[in-house]
């Protein structure tokens, strides 16, 4: 086996109730700022930071059921330093049983593989690509491209949608607004 990268944790996802009245809280309590929003097929998310070299470090999602229900965990979230370490990751998990849904994902702002973790917990290990562009986005990642290759695919797939520009930019944007809250 392939000696495992160094992963920092990231954010967390979180399923509500109330999706406007967790929003409040953590704005308002917190002093977390909304990055994006947006909809997913089942799901209305909130992504949330603190920190303009964090896109989210919180996110939150509808849907959480009734009262009774344990489900409150989203996703545990794990970041790495480059795509090799990602497809070492990918294909570690790709040789054990104790993973299921392994699903490479482009979400134009960075490259992420899910998981469901041996209690079907869902986990995520990405990398941040060099650019922002609005979320939602969650489309497939080929990993046997080159590293190469998926910046060309991920730069020309992304670069006619809303607010697309290099992170760099919309980190100074995002340490601006962080400034002035």
């Amino acid at each position: 086996m392939k000696a495992i990268p160094k992963v920092t944790f990231s954010h967390v996802g979180i399923y509500v109730h109330d999706l406007a009245r967790m929003e409040l809280f953590y704005t308002t309590m917190l002093g977390l700022l909304v990055t994006d929003r947006g909809i997913l097929p089942g799901r209305e998310l909130v992504f949330m930071t603190r920190d303009a070299n964090e896109h989210h470090q919180l996110v939150l999602a509808s849907g959480r059921d009734a009262e009774n229900n344990i489900k409150v965990l989203n996703q545990l979230s794990f970041k790495v330093k480059s795509l090799r370490e990602l497809r070492v990751f990918y294909e570690s998990l790709q040789a054990t049983s104790d993973v299921s849904d392994l699903t490479p994902i482009n979400h134009g702002l960075a490259w992420s593989l899910y998981f469901r973790d041996p209690e079907g917990n869902r986990v995520e290990v990405f990398l941040d690509s060099p650019w922002y562009v609005e979320q939602p986005i969650s489309d497939p990642l080929d990993l046997s491209l080159s590293d190469g290759e998926i910046l060309k695919n991920t730069e020309q797939t992304y670069q006619g949608r809303p607010g697309f520009q290099l992170r760099t930019e919309w980190q100074e944007t995002l340490k601006h607004r962080l400034n002035t809250n």
